[in-house]
């Protein structure tokens, strides 16, 4: 009887440790992310010569932040932008890194895929 009741109190105290524990162990990574704006409402104005295509105005990453890339006319055809590439980022090299999640942008003749990168 008394070497149960131990048994069950050494259970008991394992049980309580191991649900102490479990918050350490399964600890998460925390991601701080640059989120890219809204897109912008743009005019598209009349197009300048025939056969030209619109480009439309995106975000694009640069050192420091999102930079708004105009909306403009080229003189070729335009693909619809691809859909986004859904990454998984890896864990941050550092605790002051932002993620900036992956995008698209464009490149004189094609949209061209920034993979997502951690930034400071």
């Amino acid at each position: 009887m008394i070497a149960t009741r131990r048994a069950l109190f050494a259970l008991a105290i394992g049980g309580l440790a191991a649900v102490a524990a479990a918050p350490s162990a399964l600890a998460q990574v925390v991601i701080q992310e640059r989120v890219m704006p809204a897109l912008r409402v743009e005019v598209i104005p009349p197009v300048p010569h025939p056969g030209w295509a619109w480009v439309r105005g995106h975000w694009r990453w640069a050192p420091g932040g999102w930079v708004w890339v105009a909306g403009h006319y080229v003189p070729h055809a335009v693909p619809v932008m691809p859909a986004v590439v859904v990454e998984a980022p890896p864990p941050p090299p550092g605790p002051k890194f932002f993620w900036v999640r992956g995008h698209w942008v464009w490149e004189a003749t094609h949209w061209q895929w920034i993979r997502g990168h951690w930034v400071v």
